[in-house]
């Protein structure tokens, strides 16, 4: 009869030696650099496409001051390339009627992949949109250290030129702007607005973009000023007051900042208030851009906290801008004319980045991109 060994008396197989573990990890040490080296290559390639933004965001008022081809010029954008109107060949749709159209405009340093990207949870906001509601997604790509009314102004421009080329396609226009987008998209409706009151006799019957716009959707938008650029503006000032040799240094690098970012210490959205001697003082003038009549405008804020009701909320809102600030007072003014349409909704743990990619936030989208088509049709 055989006698069975018992697997629990057998002698386990001895492990690696003192000196090959030793070796393995002299090996892993030696390869550590490399494989790091290879991380940060390839997380530059997949994220190249932000240098450029983020150059034109801290810079770009001075590349296009030298006209530097990387100074980037406000286009339409597809497969990450710029396209002119006229290339968009828009077209009606199947009923032939005018598209719905809605316009992206991303914030400060970034560009119209973050509309785009794909993430975990499934497409973004623009490619979810076409596929669900078959509306045109338009992106709009900008050099955002020029001054935000010079934005807003080309901004017009471009828009006028859409709506000019393809009267049959274009039909009603929901604009969505993020952060720095959204004070460039009420620029453009001012300069629009002032354009339409100074019209001469002759061009009374020229068509408007304003006639196509129902919606602005304001994600994160610094309504009445960044705290960030504030502070940065007050410890420029506090260290010229000092005026040693190295605050002096300290102060005029950080002087050095785009006039798009000096502009959002107190969203300035026209020429004027920057071109105002008193433009730079403590409480500069500030002119406060009305909203325009027949426009659903819908103010959504991020917060890091849960609750909306405190002063860190009011302050800090979604780490980059302060919830106050992104509800802004015009926003928020009892005295208000009857006939605008607010909507304001706050999204509790939910940070700056977190608006652009979040599901509550894409289904508020969503539900106002579908009601004006139902309406519509």
């Amino acid at each position: 009869m055989t006698e069975t060994q018992d697997p629990s008396n057998s002698i386990p197989a001895a492990g690696p030696s003192r000196w090959r573990r030793a070796a393995a990890a002299v090996g892993w040490a030696a390869r550590a650099p490399l494989t790091g080296v290879g991380f940060l290559y390839r997380a530059g390639q997949e994220n190249l496409h932000f240098t450029l933004p983020v150059l034109n965001g801290a810079f770009g008022d001075q590349l296009a001051a030298r006209h530097d081809p990387r100074a980037i010029q406000m286009s339409f954008r597809r497969h990450e390339a710029d396209v002119p109107v006229a290339d968009l060949r828009l077209s009606s749709n199947a009923a032939g009627n005018p598209q719905k159209t809605v316009v992206f405009l991303h914030g400060l340093m970034g560009d119209e992949i973050i509309w785009q990207a794909g993430s975990p949870d499934g497409l973004r906001y623009g490619p979810s949109l076409q596929q669900e509601l078959g509306v045109c997604c338009l992106y709009v790509r900008y050099n955002s250290g020029l001054h935000i009314s010079e934005n807003g102004r080309l901004l017009h421009q471009l828009l006028s030129e859409l709506v000019h080329t393809f009267p049959e396609a274009v039909g009603e226009l929901v604009l969505v702007g993020h952060s720095m987008g959204g004070l460039i998209i009420r620029s453009a409706g001012y300069y629009a607005d002032q354009e339409l009151k100074n019209r001469q006799p002759e061009h009374e019957q020229t068509s408007s973009w304003l006639g196509h716009l129902r919606n602005v959707l304001l994600l994160g938008v610094p309504n009445d000023g960044s705290f960030l650029e504030q502070n940065s503006y007050f410890t420029s000032l506090i260290l010229r007051k000092i005026n040693i040799w190295p605050t002096r240094f300290v102060s005029g690098l950080i002087d050095k900042r785009s006039n798009g970012i000096k502009d959002l210490r107190f969203a300035r959205l026209i020429e004027e208030d920057w071109q105002n001697p008193n433009a730079d003082d403590l409480f500069p003038p500030r002119t406060v851009v009305p909203l325009l009549p027949g426009v659903h405008y819908h103010v959504l804020a991020g917060s890091l906290l849960k609750s909306d009701t405190s002063v860190l909320h009011d302050y800090f809102g979604d780490g980059l801008v302060g919830a106050h600030s992104a509800q802004g007072r015009i926003f928020r003014d009892p005295a208000a004319p009857a006939d605008l349409r607010i909507s304001t909704q706050v999204f509790p743990k939910l940070h700056h980045g977190s608006l652009l990619s979040h599901p509550e936030v894409y289904a508020y989208l969503r539900d106002v991109v579908a009601q004006e088509n139902q309406r519509a049709e």
